[in-house]
């Protein structure tokens, strides 16, 4: 990703952009937990970028392998966070990507489940070329007449006096369809309501509702109630279709990003061959620890020979501090 930083070159602004930058950087790097490679800015050395500590430590010791050394690090931190950075990305693409084909296929097997009532219904069902209507011959348990006002009165009192408990309780048949009741609970802060929600139970078990289950005092918008659930399907299968085109329209970016690979994996094996080889090579060049010894032992000697080269001297001359050498010859003229 591309950060432009808009500021007057050479003022506050510029450093105070930049600062704020990396602030928010760091902010997100500690909310991710992404904070596997960091490396710490000590300050810009021109005006046109910084280095970090480990470099100007190598620019101090004249020593071109650690220079070198430290500017690989600093390149392999840069891409080790950027590859992090990259899996995490195509991580949360393999997921949404599983998440909308599961959409799919889930939206697909109702799709299915609505067609097969859809199509029974129209079979079983015609509507009538005449009036537009389908017939409704409901029937409902305990009644013998298919009078609407008795039918209708029928539903008034199961909407009164049911009680089911959360389940469903069969009260009727369309059809091959059941009519089913169920009496759900809402608590309002203080009291607990019972209320009963009507509907039709497809052939596959899937539960169709009109005005929200709700019943009609009206006789006949009452006994309408079912009918009118099931001419709701076409309008479900609608709109499980336009959920599928919205979850289909990402999916060919998201295969793309899961599919792909990250395109500076061969840099990063070149710059870590490049590191173990000027690692290797430092190596060589520190000395062991015995001729690290030997050297300490060797200058030891010599400053031993150092205060025995005066021995005339009494031993408090031998050990006058560095004072200049004005200060020096004072020392010696009341010494003697």
């Amino acid at each position: 990703m591309d950060c432009y930083i808009y500021a007057v070159e050479k003022s506050l602004d510029s450093y105070k952009f930049n600062l704020l930058h990396n602030k928010q950087v760091f902010i997100n790097q500690l909310k991710s937990r992404n904070l596997a490679a960091r490396t710490i800015d000590e300050g810009a050395m021109d005006e046109s970028g910084g280095i970090n500590f480990s470099e100007y430590v190598a620019i101090l010791s004249g020593n071109d392998d650690l220079l070198e050394k430290a500017k690989l690090d600093k390149n392999l931190a840069v891409l080790e966070s950027e590859r992090q950075a990259y899996h995490r990305n195509k991580g949360n693409a393999r997921s949404k990507l599983e998440e909308r084909t599961g959409g799919i296929e889930g939206n697909n097997a109702f799709i299915a489940r609505f067609t097969g009532d859809w199509e029974y219904l129209n079979k079983v069902a015609p509507v009538d070329p005449k009036t537009g209507l389908r017939p409704n011959p409901l029937k409902l348990d305990g009644v013998e007449s298919d009078n609407i006002e008795i039918l209708g009165d029928r539903l008034a009192a199961i909407n009164r006096k049911a009680r089911t408990e959360d389940d469903y309780m069969k009260i009727g048949t369309l059809f091959d369809f059941r009519i089913l009741v169920r009496t759900e609970k809402f608590d309002d802060g203080e009291t607990q309501i019972l209320h009963n929600k009507f509907m039709v139970e497809g052939l596959d078990g899937i539960k169709y509702t009109y005005n929200n289950g709700n019943i009609a005092k009206d006789p006949q918008l009452a006994v309408m109630n079912f009918i009118n659930a099931l001419e709701r399907i076409p309008a479900m299968i609608e709109k499980r279709k336009k959920d599928n085109e919205d979850l289909s329209k990402d999916i060919p970016a998201l295969q793309e990003i899961v599919a792909a690979s990250w395109p500076k994996e061969g840099e990063i094996k070149r710059l870590s061959e490049e590191l173990a080889a000027i690692n290797r090579k430092i190596q060589l060049t520190l000395k062991p620890a015995s001729q690290y010894e030997d050297d300490k032992e060797e200058k030891g000697e010599e400053h031993k020979q150092g205060k025995d080269s005066f021995p005339d001297l009494p031993a408090r001359a031998r050990h006058v501090p560095s004072m200049g050498i004005v200060n020096s010859q004072r020392e010696l003229k009341k010494i003697s």
